[in-house]
């Protein structure tokens, strides 16, 4: 929880920085910009089983619909109110406070990244959170890490982690959680046979 709460306590501290064009740059998630993929944060802080329920039912019961209901509600809002509302809830609540936190963390983590990567502004994430967030992106059901990673052994090469079977992939750990999350074209910065392997899978 407390890695939660430093991690988007850094984004939004972060994302105090951006001009005001930035925010309408494209995101590494697909068909959203900056200011979407900051919507669709804010729109889980306060969300219960409750709401989460209400949300599947604007969606008409389709999951893959849940995120872009969120974003919908918050997305025409002015950044620094997204910012506000970002810091007002620092610390995860309802939903994004599932597995102390964890779901907080990786989703704070790895859209944080897809925020910087795109507009060319890298960091240097605390070991320590990497190291929950890679195990955590194989097996969490909405990032698909497993079947993304599929037919692959995908390997650390700055924390101690690997995870999988077949021809290996190996970089940095942001490089590999980015992966596993499918964002596209990260896999090009891996290196190994089961490179090409996730390049082609993911683009």
């Amino acid at each position: 929880m407390e890695m939660a709460r430093q991690e988007r306590s850094e984004l939004a501290d972060f994302l105090g920085t951006l001009p005001l064009e930035a925010w309408e740059q494209p995101s590494l998630c697909a068909g959203w910009r900056v200011r979407d993929v900051v919507a669709h944060i804010v729109s889980y802080q306060d969300l219960d089983r409750a709401g989460m329920a209400g949300r599947l039912l604007r969606a008409r019961f389709r999951p893959s619909r849940l995120n872009e209901v969120g974003v919908e509600g918050f997305s025409t809002r002015e950044p620094a109110e997204l910012v506000g509302l970002l810091r007002a809830r620092l610390e995860p609540h309802g939903v994004t406070a599932t597995r102390g936190g964890g779901v907080g963390l990786v989703d704070g983590l790895v859209h944080h990244q897809d925020i910087r990567r795109p507009l060319g502004l890298a960091r240097e994430v605390p070991v320590e959170r990497l190291a929950y967030a890679l195990p955590f992106a194989r097996t969490a059901p909405p990032l698909r890490g497993f079947w993304h990673g599929r037919g692959v052994r995908l390997v650390a090469t700055d924390v101690d982690w690997s995870a999988g079977r077949g021809p290996e992939a190996r970089g940095p750990a942001e490089a590999v959680l980015m992966t596993l999350a499918g964002r596209r074209g990260v896999a090009r910065e891996l290196s190994g046979p089961g490179r090409d392997v996730l390049v082609r899978r993911l683009g």
